[in-house]
C-alpha cells in the first residue's frame, strides 16, 4: 500500500494557517467597517489584552491538571472544535466528557514562549508545550506546539478553536 504524503504533521500545519486566513479576513472586515463610519478596532496588541490571552492559555493548562471541569467550560466556547491527527472533529462536549472519565489526563505541563497577536474581538495565541500526559491508560508525554483562535463573546474571551501537534 502507497504511504500517504500528506501526513498529519502537514495537516495540522494546514489548519493551522487556515485559522490564520479566517483571522486575517474578520481582521480586514473589521478595519473595512472602522473605514466606513463603524466603530475603530480596539488597539493592536494592548499590553493588558496580550496578558489577558496569556493568562488564560495558563488557566486552561491548570484546569486540565485539576480536572476543573466547570473552568474548562468557562475556558472553551460552547461551539469549540479542533480536528485530531487522525482527521476527526473534536468538539468541547468530547473533550469535557474524556478528562470527566479519566480517558485524558494531564498530569503536569510546561508552556515554552508564547506569542499573541490581538485585533478587535479575536485574538490568537501560539507557543510550545511540554506535557506529562495519559491517553486512555497510555503515556503519550512530550513536547509540542499548539494555537489558539479567541473571540471576544459578551465581554470574556474564550477559545473558539485550537490546532497542536505533537514535535518528534
Amino acid at each position: 500500500m502507497k504511504k500517504s504524503v500528506f501526513s498529519s504533521q502537514w495537516f495540522a500545519v494546514l489548519l493551522l494557517f487556515s485559522a490564520l486566513v479566517w483571522w486575517a479576513s474578520v481582521s480586514i472586515r473589521e478595519a473595512a467597517a472602522a473605514g466606513k463610519g463603524g466603530s475603530a478596532p480596539a488597539p493592536l496588541n494592548d499590553p493588558t489584552d496580550l496578558a489577558a490571552v496569556k493568562q488564560i492559555e495558563r488557566e486552561l493548562g491548570d484546569a486540565m491538571v485539576a480536572v476543573d471541569i466547570d473552568k474548562l467550560n468557562q475556558i472553551y466556547a460552547d461551539d469549540w472544535a479542533t480536528i485530531t491527527s487522525s482527521g476527526k472533529m473534536l468538539t468541547k462536549e468530547r473533550v469535557l466528557q474524556d478528562f470527566k472519565s479519566g480517558k485524558n489526563k494531564l498530569v503536569s505541563y510546561e508552556l515554552g514562549p508564547m506569542d499573541v497577536q490581538v485585533l478587535g474581538n479575536v485574538a490568537v495565541g501560539h507557543g510550545s508545550v511540554t506535557e506529562k500526559r495519559i491517553w486512555d491508560g497510555k503515556d503519550i508525554s512530550g513536547e509540542g506546539v499548539w494555537m489558539d483562535l479567541l473571540e471576544n463573546h459578551a465581554g470574556k474571551l474564550v477559545i473558539v478553536r485550537s490546532e497542536g501537534a505533537f514535535v518528534k
